[in-house]
C-alpha cells in the first residue's frame, strides 16, 4: 500500500489515531501536513516523520472548529506542497456534561463545529481542489456513537453521524475523481484512555467482541487502505473499526 509522492493532511495529527495514521502515510512514501490546535505536538510528529521516514513534514496551527483557520490550513497545504492527496478529518472533541437539559449552548456549538462543521469546510474546500486535479481520497474518522448513541456523548453522537452523511455527500459531489470514506471507530487505548476509570474499561473491553480496546496503531491498516490505490473502488464506505462492538 504505497502512497509514494503523495501528500496527506490530517487533522488531529499531532497525537493518538491521527498521530499514527500520519506517521504510517510518512512510512508508505507520504509527505504529511500536520494540523492540530497545539502545535508543539504537531512539530514534534513532524520532527518523527523526518527522522524516521525521511519525508518533509508542515505542522500548522489549526482549530478546525474556525471557518478561517480551515481555509488558511488548506492554503498552508497547497502553498507548500501545491497539492493535496489524501484528507484525514479527524480532529475530535467529545467534553464530558452534567445531564443533557445542562448542556450549555457554547459546549454543543463547540462540538458541532470541531466534529462536523470543521470537516464540512475542509472537504469542500479539498475535494474540489481534488477533482479538479483528477483524484484523491478523503477520509472521515466517527465513531460507534454515529449508531449507537451514549447519554454521556449525545452531542458528539449526534455530530458523528452527520459526519457519517457528509461522507456519502461528498463522495456525490466530488465523484468519480475523488473517493470519500469513513472510517467508524470504537475505543481505542490513546492517551484520552488514561483518563478512563477501572470500570469504565471493563465495560468498553466487555461489550468488545474481541474482548478489549483496539491499539492507537490497529487503525492503520484501514486508513492505508483508504488513502491508496487499492481501494480504487470503493466510496461512501463505512469501514467498522470496532472490535465486534455489541
Amino acid at each position: 500500500m504505497t502512497l509514494d509522492g503523495k501528500v496527506a493532511l490530517v487533522t488531529g495529527g499531532g497525537r493518538g489515531l491521527g498521530a499514527e495514521m500520519a506517521l504510517a502515510f510518512a512510512a508508505a512514501g507520504a509527505d504529511v501536513v500536520l494540523a492540530g490546535r497545539r502545535i508543539e505536538s504537531c512539530a514534534a510528529v513532524a520532527e518523527r516523520i523526518r527522522a524516521e521516514h525521511g519525508r518533509r513534514a508542515l505542522p500548522v496551527a489549526c482549530n478546525v472548529s474556525h471557518w478561517e483557520q480551515c481555509d488558511a490550513l488548506v492554503e498552508a497545504a497547497y502553498g507548500e506542497f501545491g497539492r493535496v492527496d489524501v484528507l484525514v478529518n479527524n480532529a475530535g472533541s467529545s467534553p464530558l456534561y452534567p445531564s443533557l437539559a445542562e448542556v450549555p449552548e457554547a459546549l454543543f456549538d463547540k462540538v458541532i463545529a470541531v466534529n462536523l462543521k470543521g470537516p464540512f469546510r475542509l472537504g469542500a474546500l479539498v475535494g474540489a481542489r481534488m477533482a479538479a486535479a483528477g483524484g484523491g481520497s478523503i477520509i472521515n474518522i466517527s465513531s460507534i456513537e454515529a449508531t449507537n448513541p451514549e447519554p454521556h456523548a449525545v452531542p458528539y453522537a449526534a455530530a458523528k453521524a452527520g459526519l457519517e452523511a457528509l461522507s456519502g455527500g461528498l463522495a456525490r459531489t466530488y465523484g468519480p475523481a475523488v473517493r470519500v470514506n469513513t472510517i467508524r471507530c470504537g475505543p481505542f487505548d490513546t492517551d484520552i484512555a488514561a483518563a478512563w476509570p477501572d470500570e469504565l474499561r471493563a465495560e468498553l473491553e466487555r461489550r468488545s467482541t474481541l474482548g478489549r480496546v483496539g491499539k492507537p496503531d490497529e487503525i492503520v491498516g484501514a486508513a492505508l487502505y483508504l488513502a491508496g490505490d487499492g481501494s480504487g473502488f470503493v466510496t461512501g464506505a463505512v469501514l467498522a473499526l470496532d472490535g465486534g462492538w455489541r
